[in-house]
């Protein structure tokens, strides 16, 4: 049987993409907690600068939105 990735969420183990298993099937689980790749742990702290918000000091930036639309 092949490994199914899933994350633990709210009291439920979710897979991470589709499981092919008829529906009811009754399965053994081993656990093995892993830990983030250094390349996940850098995507983090990507996600993290783009989600920030910074101020460019333009005020007229709403207005000019139109100016880099193709």
């Amino acid at each position: 049987m092949p490994v199914i990735h899933a994350v633990y969420e709210n009291g439920v183990f979710r897979p991470t993409e589709p499981v092919d298993l008829p529906e009811s099937s009754k399965v053994e689980v081993e656990l093995r907690i892993l830990t983030p790749s250094s390349g996940e742990k850098h995507l983090d702290a990507i996600y993290e600068l783009l989600g920030a918000r910074f101020e460019s000091g333009d005020s007229e930036v709403a207005a000019r939105h139109d100016e880099h639309q193709p």
